[in-house]
């Protein structure tokens, strides 16, 4: 009886609004909502959705418990959410690297175009291109003149095949026709602690782990790999800026859920996404871990921008000849 009268509430109001959203949506969420992160904890993507999730159990009044799902570059977290029930209470918040994994050609256990609904992007995550005190640059066209008169020879650092810092650094040398050598690590700590040491020349490094090397003056900062400049770093040009035409590599975070999930429960959940990005607490939470805050744009706008993304980062692929480990 309680659920046919919830039933008959529901119809109700939507019959006396004459508009609204479906009864599914005003009724989601229901129970707790599980964010899979494809990542570990204390990284970016898990602050993220942290501080997110923190917003969303205040406006609905249902949890959002973020769950570490890390391996595989990423693959093992996305693979449980493209196979979960298209519901809306499995989602996960990942990032650029869902592109860059598909890019690579290497055989995943789903689609990253087909079987993921985009909801919303979170935030955007510049990297800042450093290099070692001593190399003999300045400026990115200082180290465009200095790679020019010296091919092969200058070396970069990557968090390893296929990370965001080594297609990065992929696409500025293709733009610029630069021959610089990729040397590979395990993570991002180590990639930059071999620039630090003067083993590397430079490394395409995400925010999060230059700006403190940058404060100390162990490396030298050149430009940020974003459209826009950023707001930890003011000074520093963009790579545009720079002379380096069309470059933008922003790492982008975004939440997804299972294809098929229901129009209306994504509707919801988009709102309540740009209710919480709309904070100040959030902007500056996601700001202080090197992180913008995504702007407000549709689910369509969103979508359209992930595929010119992967296509983007396919390009790379295909021009430098990289091959998954």
């Amino acid at each position: 009886m309680k659920k046919i009268a919830a039933a008959m509430l529901c119809a109700g109001t939507v019959i006396l609004s004459g508009a609204g959203l479906p009864c599914q949506a005003q009724e989601f969420p229901a129970r707790p909502v599980r964010v899979v992160v494809p990542w570990p904890p204390g990284g970016l993507v898990d602050v993220a959705a942290r501080v997110v999730a923190k917003e969303l159990h205040a406006s609905t009044g249902q949890p959002f418990v973020v769950d570490n799902k890390p391996g595989a570059g990423g693959v093992i977290g996305a693979d449980m959410v493209a196979k979960a029930a298209p519901d809306g209470y499995t989602l996960t918040l990942t990032t650029s690297a869902l592109n860059m994994n598909a890019a690579l050609g290497q055989k995943l256990p789903f689609d990253a175009a087909a079987d993921f609904a985009p909801i919303a992007a979170v935030a955007y995550a510049p990297s800042i291109v450093v290099i070692h005190p001593a190399v003999n640059a300045r400026t990115v066209q200082e180290l465009v003149a200095l790679a020019r008169s010296r091919p092969g020879k200058l070396t970069y650092a990557s968090a390893g095949i296929g990370s965001p810092a080594h297609l990065s650094a992929e696409l500025f040398k293709s733009i610029m026709g630069l021959d610089i050598l990729h040397v590979p690590f395990r993570g991002a700590p180590q990639a930059i602690a071999e620039v630090m040491a003067g083993r590397v020349d430079l490394l395409f490094a995400n925010a999060t782990v230059a700006l403190p090397q940058i404060k100390a003056a162990t490396v030298r900062p050149l430009a940020v790999t974003g459209a826009q400049r950023f707001s930890a770093a003011p000074d520093l040009p963009t790579m545009v800026e720079a002379g380096v035409r069309d470059f933008e590599a922003d790492q982008w975070l975004g939440i997804f859920a299972p294809r098929g999930t229901p129009g209306a429960v994504l509707g919801r959940l988009r709102a309540e996404i740009d209710k919480a990005l709309g904070s100040d607490e959030v902007r500056a939470a996601l700001a202080r871990s090197g992180m913008t805050a995504a702007s407000v744009a549709s689910a369509e706008q969103f979508a359209a921008y992930v595929r010119e993304d992967l296509a983007k980062w396919k390009e790379v692929v295909r021009k430098a000849a990289i091959k998954a480990e």
